[in-house]
Protein backbone atom coordinates (compact mmCIF):
# COMPACT_ATOMS: atom_id res chain seq x y z
CA UNK A 1 0.00 0.00 0.00
CA UNK A 2 1.62 3.26 -0.97
CA UNK A 3 1.11 5.74 2.41
CA UNK A 4 -0.44 9.28 1.50
CA UNK A 5 1.79 12.51 1.10
CA UNK A 6 0.93 14.32 4.32
CA UNK A 7 1.93 17.73 2.19
CA UNK A 8 -1.33 16.32 0.88
CA UNK A 9 -4.83 17.31 2.30
CA UNK A 10 -6.97 15.14 0.13
CA UNK A 11 -4.76 11.95 0.17
CA UNK A 12 -5.15 12.46 4.00
CA UNK A 13 -8.94 12.76 3.52
CA UNK A 14 -9.56 10.05 1.12
CA UNK A 15 -6.95 7.30 2.91
CA UNK A 16 -8.05 8.27 6.59
CA UNK A 17 -10.49 5.94 8.24
CA UNK A 18 -11.56 5.55 12.00
CA UNK A 19 -10.42 2.86 14.11
CA UNK A 20 -11.86 2.88 17.16
CA UNK A 21 -11.98 -0.47 18.97
CA UNK A 22 -14.86 -1.85 20.76
CA UNK A 23 -13.36 -2.21 24.20
CA UNK A 24 -12.62 2.00 25.10
CA UNK A 25 -11.87 3.67 28.20
CA UNK A 26 -10.30 7.23 28.07
CA UNK A 27 -8.77 6.61 31.94
CA UNK A 28 -6.55 3.59 29.71
CA UNK A 29 -5.85 5.98 26.80
CA UNK A 30 -4.44 8.92 28.35
CA UNK A 31 -2.44 7.54 31.47
CA UNK A 32 -2.73 4.02 32.53
CA UNK A 33 -0.95 2.71 29.22
CA UNK A 34 1.66 5.34 29.39
CA UNK A 35 1.85 4.29 33.17
CA UNK A 36 2.61 0.76 32.41
CA UNK A 37 5.08 1.65 29.47
CA UNK A 38 7.01 4.34 31.65
CA UNK A 39 5.69 5.38 34.84
CA UNK A 40 8.02 8.01 35.96
CA UNK A 41 7.55 9.83 32.30
CA UNK A 42 5.53 13.31 33.07
CA UNK A 43 2.29 14.11 32.51
CA UNK A 44 1.22 17.17 34.19
CA UNK A 45 3.76 20.00 34.17
CA UNK A 46 2.19 21.89 37.38
CA UNK A 47 3.53 25.76 37.94
CA UNK A 48 2.07 27.26 41.08
CA UNK A 49 0.92 31.13 41.31
CA UNK A 50 4.52 31.38 42.70
CA UNK A 51 5.85 29.56 39.89
CA UNK A 52 7.27 26.66 41.41
CA UNK A 53 7.21 23.74 39.31
CA UNK A 54 6.35 20.34 40.05
CA UNK A 55 6.25 17.53 37.47
CA UNK A 56 3.66 15.03 38.20
CA UNK A 57 4.40 11.74 36.44
CA UNK A 58 1.69 9.46 34.24
CA UNK A 59 2.30 6.67 37.02
CA UNK A 60 1.57 9.28 39.93
CA UNK A 61 -1.65 10.00 38.31
CA UNK A 62 -2.83 6.37 37.52
CA UNK A 63 -2.33 5.64 41.58
CA UNK A 64 -4.00 8.83 42.41
CA UNK A 65 -7.22 7.89 40.22
CA UNK A 66 -7.32 4.22 41.11
CA UNK A 67 -7.70 5.28 44.53
CA UNK A 68 -10.37 7.83 43.92
CA UNK A 69 -12.08 5.70 41.97
CA UNK A 70 -12.03 2.85 44.41
CA UNK A 71 -12.95 5.50 47.26
CA UNK A 72 -16.01 6.91 45.24
CA UNK A 73 -17.28 3.27 44.18
CA UNK A 74 -16.93 2.69 48.91
CA UNK A 75 -19.60 5.49 48.64
CA UNK A 76 -22.14 4.65 45.95
CA UNK A 77 -20.72 5.63 43.05
CA UNK A 78 -21.59 3.68 40.06
CA UNK A 79 -21.57 3.77 36.37
CA UNK A 80 -23.93 6.39 34.84
CA UNK A 81 -23.82 8.74 38.02
CA UNK A 82 -22.70 12.53 37.75
CA UNK A 83 -19.07 13.69 39.07
CA UNK A 84 -19.03 17.15 38.43
CA UNK A 85 -15.84 18.92 39.35
CA UNK A 86 -14.81 22.34 40.33
CA UNK A 87 -11.29 22.89 40.16
CA UNK A 88 -8.77 25.16 38.46
CA UNK A 89 -5.93 23.72 36.52
CA UNK A 90 -3.58 21.00 38.33
CA UNK A 91 -2.86 17.43 38.47
CA UNK A 92 -6.56 17.12 40.80
CA UNK A 93 -8.79 17.72 37.71
CA UNK A 94 -7.05 15.07 36.19
CA UNK A 95 -7.24 12.31 38.45
CA UNK A 96 -11.31 13.13 38.80
CA UNK A 97 -11.92 13.09 35.27
CA UNK A 98 -9.74 9.67 35.03
CA UNK A 99 -11.40 8.45 38.30
CA UNK A 100 -15.07 8.76 37.28
CA UNK A 101 -14.10 7.56 34.02
CA UNK A 102 -12.66 4.12 35.51
CA UNK A 103 -16.00 3.93 37.49
CA UNK A 104 -18.20 4.48 34.08
CA UNK A 105 -18.96 7.32 35.36
CA UNK A 106 -20.06 10.82 33.72
CA UNK A 107 -17.68 13.83 34.00
CA UNK A 108 -19.09 17.60 34.73
CA UNK A 109 -16.25 19.84 34.28
CA UNK A 110 -17.30 22.89 35.33
CA UNK A 111 -15.23 26.71 35.33
CA UNK A 112 -13.32 27.50 38.31
CA UNK A 113 -14.84 31.33 37.52
CA UNK A 114 -18.68 30.00 37.59
CA UNK A 115 -20.35 32.60 39.75
CA UNK A 116 -23.13 30.93 42.20
CA UNK A 117 -25.94 30.88 39.71
CA UNK A 118 -23.91 29.21 37.01
CA UNK A 119 -22.67 27.03 39.39
CA UNK A 120 -26.20 25.75 41.35
CA UNK A 121 -28.15 25.67 37.12
CA UNK A 122 -25.34 23.36 36.37
CA UNK A 123 -25.42 20.91 39.10
CA UNK A 124 -29.27 21.11 39.59
CA UNK A 125 -29.50 20.25 35.72
CA UNK A 126 -26.91 17.66 35.69
CA UNK A 127 -27.99 15.82 38.70
CA UNK A 128 -24.69 15.26 40.13
CA UNK A 129 -24.23 12.66 42.42
CA UNK A 130 -20.51 14.34 43.54
CA UNK A 131 -18.88 17.61 43.61
CA UNK A 132 -14.80 17.77 43.50
CA UNK A 133 -13.61 21.35 44.45
CA UNK A 134 -10.98 23.48 46.43
CA UNK A 135 -11.55 26.26 49.21
CA UNK A 136 -13.30 28.92 47.17
CA UNK A 137 -15.59 25.95 45.45
CA UNK A 138 -17.06 25.09 48.82
CA UNK A 139 -17.29 28.69 49.65
CA UNK A 140 -19.92 29.20 46.47
CA UNK A 141 -21.61 25.80 47.07
CA UNK A 142 -22.52 26.95 50.62
CA UNK A 143 -24.25 30.01 49.30
CA UNK A 144 -26.37 28.39 46.54
CA UNK A 145 -29.73 28.45 48.22
CA UNK A 146 -31.77 26.15 46.26
CA UNK A 147 -31.94 22.35 47.20
CA UNK A 148 -29.82 19.79 45.50
CA UNK A 149 -31.33 16.68 46.15
CA UNK A 150 -28.86 14.53 44.34
CA UNK A 151 -25.78 16.25 45.38
CA UNK A 152 -24.53 13.47 48.41
CA UNK A 153 -21.45 14.05 48.56
CA UNK A 154 -18.53 16.72 48.37
CA UNK A 155 -14.72 15.85 48.27
CA UNK A 156 -12.28 18.69 48.99
CA UNK A 157 -8.81 19.50 47.34
CA UNK A 158 -8.01 21.52 50.40
CA UNK A 159 -8.41 19.60 53.57
CA UNK A 160 -11.96 18.44 55.36
CA UNK A 161 -14.44 21.44 55.87
CA UNK A 162 -17.57 20.90 57.24
CA UNK A 163 -19.56 18.21 55.32
CA UNK A 164 -16.65 17.73 52.51
CA UNK A 165 -14.67 15.23 52.87
CA UNK A 166 -10.79 15.78 52.71
CA UNK A 167 -9.13 14.75 49.19
CA UNK A 168 -5.65 13.57 50.59
CA UNK A 169 -7.76 11.78 53.29
CA UNK A 170 -10.07 9.49 50.75
CA UNK A 171 -7.26 8.49 48.55
CA UNK A 172 -4.75 7.66 51.95
CA UNK A 173 -7.57 5.40 53.22
CA UNK A 174 -8.57 3.54 49.23
CA UNK A 175 -6.81 0.73 47.62
CA UNK A 176 -5.49 1.54 43.84
CA UNK A 177 -6.53 -2.05 42.77
CA UNK A 178 -6.53 -0.68 39.05
CA UNK A 179 -10.49 -1.97 38.23
CA UNK A 180 -11.14 0.00 34.86
CA UNK A 181 -14.81 -0.17 33.52
CA UNK A 182 -15.10 -2.72 30.45
CA UNK A 183 -17.02 0.86 28.62
CA UNK A 184 -17.31 1.05 24.72
CA UNK A 185 -17.18 4.04 22.77
CA UNK A 186 -20.56 4.94 22.69
CA UNK A 187 -21.27 4.47 26.74
CA UNK A 188 -21.53 8.20 28.23
CA UNK A 189 -18.32 9.74 29.75
CA UNK A 190 -18.20 12.96 29.87
CA UNK A 191 -20.62 16.06 29.96
CA UNK A 192 -19.87 19.55 29.03
CA UNK A 193 -22.32 22.65 29.19
CA UNK A 194 -22.39 24.57 26.08
CA UNK A 195 -21.61 28.18 26.52
CA UNK A 196 -24.71 29.17 26.84
CA UNK A 197 -24.06 32.64 24.18
CA UNK A 198 -27.95 32.22 23.06
CA UNK A 199 -29.80 31.19 25.76
CA UNK A 200 -29.48 28.74 28.71
CA UNK A 201 -26.66 26.14 28.18
CA UNK A 202 -27.15 22.85 27.74
CA UNK A 203 -25.09 19.75 28.92
CA UNK A 204 -24.19 17.73 25.42
CA UNK A 205 -23.14 13.94 26.15
CA UNK A 206 -20.40 12.64 24.89
CA UNK A 207 -19.17 8.91 25.01
CA UNK A 208 -15.48 7.68 25.51
CA UNK A 209 -15.54 7.63 21.77
CA UNK A 210 -15.16 11.93 21.71
CA UNK A 211 -11.39 11.70 22.33
CA UNK A 212 -10.42 9.80 19.24
CA UNK A 213 -12.61 11.53 17.35
CA UNK A 214 -10.30 15.02 18.31
CA UNK A 215 -7.32 13.18 17.38
CA UNK A 216 -7.43 14.07 13.50
CA UNK A 217 -8.70 17.41 14.76
CA UNK A 218 -5.94 18.20 16.88
CA UNK A 219 -3.13 16.56 14.77
CA UNK A 220 -4.25 18.90 12.12
CA UNK A 221 -3.57 22.22 13.45
CA UNK A 222 -0.77 21.23 15.82
CA UNK A 223 0.75 19.77 12.24
CA UNK A 224 1.48 16.17 13.71
CA UNK A 225 1.72 16.08 16.85
CA UNK A 226 3.72 14.19 18.74
CA UNK A 227 7.35 15.34 17.56
CA UNK A 228 10.64 15.25 19.57
CA UNK A 229 10.38 17.98 22.50
CA UNK A 230 6.48 19.03 22.25
CA UNK A 231 5.10 19.84 25.81
CA UNK A 232 1.51 21.61 25.35
CA UNK A 233 -0.26 24.41 27.37
CA UNK A 234 -3.74 26.22 27.28
CA UNK A 235 -4.63 29.03 29.09
CA UNK A 236 -8.28 27.65 28.46
CA UNK A 237 -10.29 26.56 31.61
CA UNK A 238 -9.82 22.97 31.55
CA UNK A 239 -13.50 22.77 31.80
CA UNK A 240 -14.11 23.99 28.75
CA UNK A 241 -14.00 21.67 25.47
CA UNK A 242 -11.10 24.07 23.88
CA UNK A 243 -9.09 23.33 26.88
CA UNK A 244 -9.77 19.57 27.81
CA UNK A 245 -10.53 18.02 24.25
CA UNK A 246 -8.20 20.75 22.29
CA UNK A 247 -5.34 20.37 24.35
CA UNK A 248 -5.32 17.93 27.39
CA UNK A 249 -6.71 14.78 27.07
CA UNK A 250 -5.32 14.39 23.00
CA UNK A 251 -2.20 15.38 24.13
CA UNK A 252 -1.76 12.78 26.94
CA UNK A 253 -3.14 10.18 24.71
CA UNK A 254 0.04 11.29 22.41
CA UNK A 255 2.24 10.91 25.68
CA UNK A 256 2.71 14.45 25.80
CA UNK A 257 3.00 16.36 29.07
CA UNK A 258 0.43 19.41 29.74
CA UNK A 259 1.86 22.45 31.58
CA UNK A 260 -0.97 23.56 34.47
CA UNK A 261 -1.20 26.98 35.90
CA UNK A 262 -4.40 28.08 37.98
CA UNK A 263 -4.73 31.42 37.11
CA UNK A 264 -8.17 33.15 37.33
CA UNK A 265 -6.98 35.90 34.81
CA UNK A 266 -5.51 36.21 31.15
CA UNK A 267 -2.19 38.31 31.59
CA UNK A 268 0.00 38.39 28.78
CA UNK A 269 3.32 39.39 29.98
CA UNK A 270 3.21 36.42 32.15
CA UNK A 271 1.57 34.08 29.41
CA UNK A 272 5.14 34.64 27.38
CA UNK A 273 6.96 34.31 30.74
CA UNK A 274 5.35 30.97 30.71
CA UNK A 275 5.91 29.72 27.63
CA UNK A 276 9.35 31.25 27.07
CA UNK A 277 10.48 29.70 30.71
CA UNK A 278 8.84 26.13 30.55
CA UNK A 279 10.31 25.91 26.64
CA UNK A 280 6.49 25.25 25.40
CA UNK A 281 6.32 23.90 21.85
CA UNK A 282 2.29 23.43 21.15
CA UNK A 283 -0.26 26.33 22.32
CA UNK A 284 -3.79 26.45 22.34
CA UNK A 285 -4.56 30.12 22.72
CA UNK A 286 -7.98 31.18 22.40
CA UNK A 287 -8.59 33.87 19.91
CA UNK A 288 -9.39 36.64 22.44
CA UNK A 289 -6.21 35.95 23.97
CA UNK A 290 -4.36 36.39 21.15
CA UNK A 291 -5.29 39.45 21.04
CA UNK A 292 -4.53 40.40 23.92
CA UNK A 293 -0.87 39.02 23.49
CA UNK A 294 -0.96 41.36 20.73
CA UNK A 295 -0.34 44.78 23.60
CA UNK A 296 3.01 42.92 24.31
CA UNK A 297 5.46 44.46 21.87
CA UNK A 298 8.49 42.46 20.41
CA UNK A 299 8.12 38.94 22.75
CA UNK A 300 10.47 37.38 20.20
CA UNK A 301 12.99 39.82 21.24
CA UNK A 302 11.85 40.06 24.97
CA UNK A 303 11.55 36.22 25.56
CA UNK A 304 13.17 33.12 24.36
CA UNK A 305 9.85 31.77 22.79
CA UNK A 306 10.41 27.74 21.39
CA UNK A 307 6.81 27.26 20.35
CA UNK A 308 6.39 25.19 17.31
CA UNK A 309 2.59 25.51 16.99
CA UNK A 310 -0.31 27.73 17.79
CA UNK A 311 -3.75 26.77 17.53
CA UNK A 312 -6.78 28.81 17.92
CA UNK A 313 -10.86 28.14 17.99
CA UNK A 314 -13.62 29.04 19.38
CA UNK A 315 -14.35 32.31 17.66
CA UNK A 316 -13.05 33.64 14.16
CA UNK A 317 -9.41 34.24 14.42
CA UNK A 318 -9.55 36.93 11.33
CA UNK A 319 -6.63 37.85 9.00
CA UNK A 320 -5.41 40.42 11.16
CA UNK A 321 -4.29 38.52 14.19
CA UNK A 322 -2.92 35.82 11.48
CA UNK A 323 -0.95 38.35 10.51
CA UNK A 324 0.13 39.02 13.97
CA UNK A 325 1.66 35.75 14.01
CA UNK A 326 3.26 35.71 11.57
CA UNK A 327 5.16 39.11 12.35
CA UNK A 328 5.75 38.68 16.22
CA UNK A 329 5.94 35.05 17.05
CA UNK A 330 7.35 33.45 13.44
CA UNK A 331 4.62 30.99 13.04
CA UNK A 332 1.60 30.62 11.05
CA UNK A 333 -1.52 30.20 13.62
CA UNK A 334 -3.57 27.44 12.36
CA UNK A 335 -7.32 27.99 13.10
CA UNK A 336 -9.56 25.11 14.16
CA UNK A 337 -13.71 24.93 14.00
CA UNK A 338 -16.00 23.10 15.71
CA UNK A 339 -18.55 23.20 19.04
CA UNK A 340 -19.03 21.37 22.37
CA UNK A 341 -21.64 19.15 20.55
CA UNK A 342 -19.26 18.68 17.63
CA UNK A 343 -15.61 19.32 17.90
CA UNK A 344 -12.68 19.93 15.51
CA UNK A 345 -14.20 19.33 12.24
CA UNK A 346 -12.43 21.84 10.43
CA UNK A 347 -9.10 23.86 10.72
CA UNK A 348 -5.69 24.94 9.08
CA UNK A 349 -2.93 23.28 8.66
CA UNK A 350 0.39 25.17 7.36
CA UNK A 351 2.74 22.27 7.37
CA UNK A 352 0.34 20.74 4.61
CA UNK A 353 -0.21 24.39 2.67
CA UNK A 354 -3.86 24.18 4.08
CA UNK A 355 -3.68 27.79 5.75
CA UNK A 356 -5.33 30.97 3.79
CA UNK A 357 -6.19 34.39 5.78
CA UNK A 358 -9.57 35.10 6.83
CA UNK A 359 -10.88 31.34 6.15
CA UNK A 360 -10.87 28.93 8.70
CA UNK A 361 -9.26 26.27 7.32
CA UNK A 362 -10.79 22.73 5.52
CA UNK A 363 -12.79 19.44 6.96
CA UNK A 364 -10.32 17.60 8.31
CA UNK A 365 -9.93 14.12 7.85
CA UNK A 366 -12.62 11.66 8.89
CA UNK A 367 -15.49 14.67 9.20
CA UNK A 368 -17.34 15.51 6.62
CA UNK A 369 -18.55 18.82 6.76
CA UNK A 370 -21.25 20.55 4.37
CA UNK A 371 -22.27 24.35 3.89
CA UNK A 372 -26.51 23.53 3.90
CA UNK A 373 -29.72 25.45 3.39
CA UNK A 374 -32.62 25.50 5.74
CA UNK A 375 -33.76 22.19 3.90
CA UNK A 376 -30.83 20.24 4.58
CA UNK A 377 -29.58 20.43 1.28
CA UNK A 378 -26.07 21.23 0.26
CA UNK A 379 -24.77 25.01 -0.92
CA UNK A 380 -22.89 26.02 -3.76
CA UNK A 381 -19.62 27.58 -3.63
CA UNK A 382 -19.68 30.90 -1.85
CA UNK A 383 -23.64 30.69 -1.25
CA UNK A 384 -24.02 31.17 1.98
CA UNK A 385 -25.45 28.67 4.64
CA UNK A 386 -25.30 26.96 7.66
CA UNK A 387 -22.03 24.56 9.02
CA UNK A 388 -23.41 21.07 9.44
CA UNK A 389 -21.53 17.66 10.24
CA UNK A 390 -22.85 14.53 8.80
CA UNK A 391 -23.51 11.62 11.08
CA UNK A 392 -22.57 8.96 12.18
CA UNK A 393 -19.15 10.92 13.52
CA UNK A 394 -17.49 9.62 16.80
CA UNK A 395 -16.72 13.99 18.14
CA UNK A 396 -20.49 13.85 17.90
CA UNK A 397 -22.59 14.17 21.05
CA UNK A 398 -24.61 11.10 22.09
CA UNK A 399 -27.37 13.98 22.72
CA UNK A 400 -28.44 17.23 25.48
CA UNK A 401 -29.18 15.77 29.07
CA UNK A 402 -32.69 15.42 29.54
CA UNK A 403 -33.61 17.51 26.25
CA UNK A 404 -34.42 14.96 23.70
CA UNK A 405 -36.70 17.57 21.90
CA UNK A 406 -33.53 20.06 21.71
CA UNK A 407 -31.61 17.10 19.71
CA UNK A 408 -33.70 16.47 17.62
CA UNK A 409 -34.37 20.04 16.99
CA UNK A 410 -30.36 20.22 16.00
CA UNK A 411 -30.87 18.09 13.04
CA UNK A 412 -31.99 18.07 9.57
CA UNK A 413 -31.84 14.59 7.88
CA UNK A 414 -28.25 13.59 8.87
CA UNK A 415 -26.99 16.85 8.99
CA UNK A 416 -26.12 18.18 12.62
CA UNK A 417 -26.23 22.05 12.31
CA UNK A 418 -24.20 24.20 14.25
CA UNK A 419 -26.03 27.66 13.52
CA UNK A 420 -23.27 28.87 12.18
CA UNK A 421 -23.19 31.16 8.87
CA UNK A 422 -20.04 30.35 6.86
CA UNK A 423 -19.34 29.81 2.87
CA UNK A 424 -17.22 27.63 1.34
CA UNK A 425 -15.21 27.91 -1.67
CA UNK A 426 -14.35 26.04 -5.05
CA UNK A 427 -11.50 24.96 -2.97
CA UNK A 428 -13.03 23.38 0.31
CA UNK A 429 -12.06 26.30 1.89
CA UNK A 430 -14.80 27.77 4.64
CA UNK A 431 -15.32 31.66 5.94
CA UNK A 432 -16.78 32.37 8.89
CA UNK A 433 -19.48 34.89 8.75
CA UNK A 434 -21.56 34.20 12.43
CA UNK A 435 -24.11 32.63 13.94
CA UNK A 436 -27.40 32.80 13.03
CA UNK A 437 -28.27 34.91 15.91
CA UNK A 438 -25.26 37.37 15.27
CA UNK A 439 -25.88 37.99 11.23
CA UNK A 440 -27.06 41.04 10.56
CA UNK A 441 -29.34 42.30 8.23
CA UNK A 442 -29.06 46.11 6.49
CA UNK A 443 -30.48 47.41 4.05
CA UNK A 444 -31.00 43.86 2.50
CA UNK A 445 -27.31 43.12 2.95
CA UNK A 446 -26.54 40.14 5.07
CA UNK A 447 -23.79 41.41 7.30
CA UNK A 448 -20.97 38.84 9.22
CA UNK A 449 -19.97 40.84 12.46
CA UNK A 450 -16.43 38.88 12.27
CA UNK A 451 -14.62 40.55 9.29
CA UNK A 452 -15.87 44.34 10.73
CA UNK A 453 -14.28 42.75 14.39
CA UNK A 454 -11.09 42.16 12.51
CA UNK A 455 -10.99 45.69 10.47
CA UNK A 456 -11.63 47.58 13.61
CA UNK A 457 -8.59 45.52 15.51
CA UNK A 458 -6.27 47.16 12.85
CA UNK A 459 -6.93 50.35 14.22
CA UNK A 460 -3.73 51.33 16.52
CA UNK A 461 -6.19 52.27 18.99
CA UNK A 462 -8.66 49.42 19.35
CA UNK A 463 -8.07 46.29 21.62
CA UNK A 464 -10.98 44.51 21.47
CA UNK A 465 -13.84 44.76 19.38
CA UNK A 466 -17.97 43.01 19.28
CA UNK A 467 -19.88 44.44 16.81
CA UNK A 468 -24.07 43.46 16.71
CA UNK A 469 -27.05 44.68 14.89
CA UNK A 470 -29.20 47.54 16.45
CA UNK A 471 -33.24 47.56 15.00
CA UNK A 472 -33.19 50.40 12.83
CA UNK A 473 -37.33 51.36 10.98
CA UNK A 474 -35.38 51.94 8.08
CA UNK A 475 -32.47 49.86 7.04
CA UNK A 476 -34.02 46.88 9.03
CA UNK A 477 -30.82 46.91 11.66
CA UNK A 478 -27.71 49.10 11.35
CA UNK A 479 -24.59 48.33 12.41
CA UNK A 480 -22.93 48.93 16.17
CA UNK A 481 -19.55 48.35 17.23
CA UNK A 482 -18.88 48.24 20.97
CA UNK A 483 -15.26 49.17 21.45
CA UNK A 484 -12.08 48.29 23.84
CA UNK A 485 -9.51 50.63 23.76
CA UNK A 486 -6.38 50.20 24.17
CA UNK A 487 -4.91 51.17 27.96
CA UNK A 488 -3.90 55.06 28.27
CA UNK A 489 -6.45 56.45 25.16
CA UNK A 490 -10.19 57.68 25.62
CA UNK A 491 -13.37 57.47 23.64
CA UNK A 492 -14.58 60.47 22.21
CA UNK A 493 -16.53 61.60 19.53
CA UNK A 494 -13.61 62.24 17.08
CA UNK A 495 -12.42 59.11 17.95
CA UNK A 496 -15.72 57.50 16.39
CA UNK A 497 -15.42 59.22 13.61
CA UNK A 498 -11.82 58.40 12.56
CA UNK A 499 -13.00 54.62 13.49
CA UNK A 500 -16.36 54.61 11.19
CA UNK A 501 -14.28 56.21 8.59
CA UNK A 502 -11.78 53.22 8.97
CA UNK A 503 -13.79 50.53 8.24
CA UNK A 504 -15.73 52.76 5.49
CA UNK A 505 -12.42 52.59 3.47
CA UNK A 506 -11.60 49.09 4.30
CA UNK A 507 -14.68 47.16 4.05
CA UNK A 508 -17.92 49.32 2.50
CA UNK A 509 -20.23 51.91 2.79
CA UNK A 510 -23.06 49.31 4.32
CA UNK A 511 -20.51 47.70 6.59
CA UNK A 512 -19.30 50.83 8.63
CA UNK A 513 -20.23 50.67 12.35
CA UNK A 514 -22.95 53.53 12.26
CA UNK A 515 -22.94 53.85 15.99
CA UNK A 516 -20.07 53.12 18.30
CA UNK A 517 -19.91 52.83 21.92
CA UNK A 518 -16.99 53.06 23.93
CA UNK A 519 -16.39 49.98 26.98
CA UNK A 520 -14.19 49.25 29.61
CA UNK A 521 -14.89 45.67 29.08
CA UNK A 522 -16.73 43.21 26.96
CA UNK A 523 -19.38 40.59 28.38
CA UNK A 524 -17.51 36.92 27.78
CA UNK A 525 -18.39 33.72 28.80
CA UNK A 526 -15.98 31.96 31.05
CA UNK A 527 -14.80 30.52 27.46
CA UNK A 528 -13.67 33.75 26.24
CA UNK A 529 -16.62 34.39 23.60
CA UNK A 530 -18.08 37.84 23.59
CA UNK A 531 -21.31 37.29 24.69
CA UNK A 532 -23.16 39.27 21.71
CA UNK A 533 -26.72 38.50 23.14
CA UNK A 534 -26.20 40.70 25.66
CA UNK A 535 -24.33 43.61 23.55
CA UNK A 536 -28.05 42.85 21.30
CA UNK A 537 -30.38 43.37 24.08
CA UNK A 538 -28.52 46.77 24.90
CA UNK A 539 -28.32 47.90 21.39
Amino acid sequence: MNLPDLRDHQALRRAFRWQIPSRYNIATEVCDRWAVLDANRPAIIEVSRDWRVTPVSFGALREASDRLADGLRRRGVQAGDRVAILLPQGRCVLTAHLAAYKIGAIAVPLAALFGVDALAYRLLDSGAKVLVTDAPGLAKRRQIAQPLPQLSLTISTDGADGDALDWSALLADARPDGTVAATGPDDPALMIYTSGTTGNPKGALHGHRVLPGHLPGVQMPHEFLPQPGDLAWTPADWAWAGGLLNMLLPALHFGVAVVARPVTRFEPEEAFRLMADLHIRNAFVPPTALRMLRSVAHPRERFALRLRTVAAAGEALGAETLAWGHEALGLTINEAYGQTECNLVLASCAAIGVSRPGFIGKAVPGHEVAIIRPDGSVCAPDEQGEIAVRRPDPVMFLGYWGNEAATQAKFVGDWMKTGDQAVQDADGYVRFVGRDDDVITSSGYRIGPGEIEDCLLRHDAVAIAAVVGKPDPLRTEIVKAFVVLKEGLRGTPELAAELQDFVRRRLSAHEYPREIAFRDELPMTTTGKIVRRLLRAEA
